[in-house]
Parts: C-alpha cells; structure tokens; sequence
C-alpha cells in the first residue's frame, strides 16, 4: 500500500471511531422529560399499589410503602417513621385481664370482611429532580353493604377526600416521604407542589 492510501484508511477508522464514540455517549444519557415521565408513572404506580393494598387478605405491610423516616398524617393524628405508621394500620391486642380476675371470654370470630374498594382520580405528579417529588390526588372509598349482592346494588360510597404527598426515591424505587390526608378542598397548611 502507498501513503497516501494508508493515510486514507487510517483516516477512515478514526472517523469511524469518532462516530462510535459519540454514538456510545448519546445512547448513554437518558432525556431529562423521558426520566420525568418514567419517574411519574412509577409514582402513579406505587399510589395505585397502595390503595389496592386496602382490604385485601394477603397484603403488602403499608409502612413499606414509606421511607424509613416516612410521615403519615391522618386528620390532626401523626405517625412517624415505619414503626409509627405500621401502628396507624394495627389494631392494638385485647387488654390482659386484671390480676385475680376471671380470664376474659374469648372474642367472638371477626364476621366475615365486606367488599373494600378506593379508587383514585385527578393525580397530580410533579417530579422536581432525580430524587423528590410531590402528588395529589382524590380518593373514593365504597364499601359492600349487603353481602352476596351483586356490587352494582349494594357497593355505597362512604368516605372521599384528598391525599397530598412528597416522595423520595431511595435505591431506585419511588417512597413516601410524607402523606397527609385532608378533607375540604384547600391544601394543608404549608403545601408546596
């Protein structure tokens, strides 16, 4: 081969190279509204995960659904960290009768649970960077009030109100970092979207 010919393939497999490198490098960076849009599905998700936890049998434990120093605010009652909120979603066990007194007759069984559905409507999802993020929504909840019917006649709504909530992304996954549930049509005092 002359130079010139060796110039020129040498000159070909740098530009190739170039080409690689920059293409690498674009395949390499998400697009910033892409990430947002992923992020605020994950989000949707992890709400819509939630209120399907309600009512089941077999469920997912609802303070994992909250970071480890997470916030739930029901009306004027506040639960603090995992522990905190595990105890807003626990009854707490029949007190152990008085020293020298009769053991308490056992309780009667549970009656059988009635249908239990929430659904959510108007969310709002705001992500404001990598990590944080904010969401509204409405929430409906019906209940069953004759057994054995068909739902139509006998689901009837009984509460409705909104939730306002922050999130942290921690290892990757969408948490609650604070969710306060709220009546009225007015944000919590404080609200920031």
């Amino acid at each position: 081969m002359n130079t010139f010919t060796n110039r020129v393939a040498w000159l070909g497999v740098l530009a190739a190279t170039c080409c690689l490198t920059v293409s690498c490098a674009k395949q390499e960076t998400v697009d910033p509204t892409a990430q947002k849009l992923a992020d605020r599905q994950q989000i949707l998700d992890q709400i819509t995960r939630y209120y399907y936890n309600f009512g089941k049998s077999q469920k997912q434990s609802e303070e994992s659904f909250y970071t480890e120093d997470g916030v739930l605010m029901l009306g004027t009652r506040k639960y603090e960290g995992r522990e905190g909120i595990k105890s807003a979603y626990t009854r707490p066990p029949p007190a152990a009768p008085a020293e020298g007194a009769a053991p308490a007759t056992p309780p009667p069984a549970p009656a059988p649970r009635p249908a239990f559905n929430v659904t959510i409507d108007n969310p709002l999802v705001i992500v404001h960077d990598d990590n944080t993020a904010t969401s509204q929504v409405i929430f409906t909840e019906y209940r069953e009030q004759k057994t054995g019917e068909p739902p139509k006649s006998t689901m009837q709504m009984t509460t409705q109100g909104k939730e306002y909530a922050t999130w942290a992304k921690v290892d990757g996954k969408w948490l609650y970092k604070t969710r306060q549930i709220a009546g009225g049509s007015e944000p919590p005092e404080g609200w920031k979207e």
